[in-house]
């Protein structure tokens, strides 16, 4: 690029103050994001000081908020998760002595959050992944499911899905529980409204 053109382009955005304000507004707005983020990864370290601190309780809340930022499948989650006490209990820890394994893993846990924090503060919030969105999407499409069955109906369906039997068993179970549970109309108001669905709509549409 010349540097008349890049004159051009610096003095195009100049007269342009809507565009400049749009930006730093969104930019503005991007960083608040990240800095609550990052204040709620350092709570997360502050809590493993606590007296009765509770693994399991810090484990949960720390991969939910993870996922929230990074997306379900980030490898920081999957360390949280392989996180454990070789002692749960304080008063087995105190009578054993085995402080020291458990100091161990909270400065694991410290470490993974610090990478957590620090990734932030390099990079930024990640760019919502297609991956995260078809989840989504899936999820949508089950709940337009879910709504049209009674919850009796719900119940057998996850006790075939959890039943012992293999996917032939189980889908000739499933269409048994569709055919006996559902009208034809009420099948036909599923499709359409799954075909109504924006994300469908928006591959219908690209097709």
């Amino acid at each position: 690029m010349t540097k008349a053109n890049l004159t051009a382009m610096f003095t195009k955005d100049a007269q342009c103050p809507q565009r400049n304000s749009s930006y730093l507004y969104a930019n503005g707005k991007m960083e608040m994001m990240v800095k609550k983020e990052i204040q709620l990864l350092e709570q997360q370290i502050k809590r493993l000081d606590e007296k009765h601190f509770d693994l399991e309780a810090w484990k949960k809340y720390t991969i939910v908020l993870l996922a929230r930022i990074f997306g379900p499948h980030d490898e920081k989650i999957r360390q949280i998760e392989k996180l454990e006490f070789e002692f749960t209990s304080w008063s087995l820890r105190d009578a054993s002595g085995n402080e020291s394994y458990e100091e161990g893993t909270k400065k694991l846990a410290r470490e993974i959050i610090q990478a957590a924090i620090d990734e932030l503060k390099i990079f930024g919030l990640p760019e919502k992944k297609e991956d995260d969105q078809s989840d989504k999407t899936i999820r949508e499409f089950l709940n337009i499911l879910l709504d049209e069955m009674k919850g009796s109906q719900v119940k057998q369906l996850k006790t075939i899905l959890s039943s012992r039997e293999n996917k032939e068993e189980k889908h000739r179970q499933i269409r048994e529980l569709l055919s006996s549970g559902i009208s034809e109309n009420e099948v036909y108001d599923i499709l359409a409204s799954m075909l109504m669905h924006p994300e469908a709509v928006k591959m219908i549409k690209s097709d």
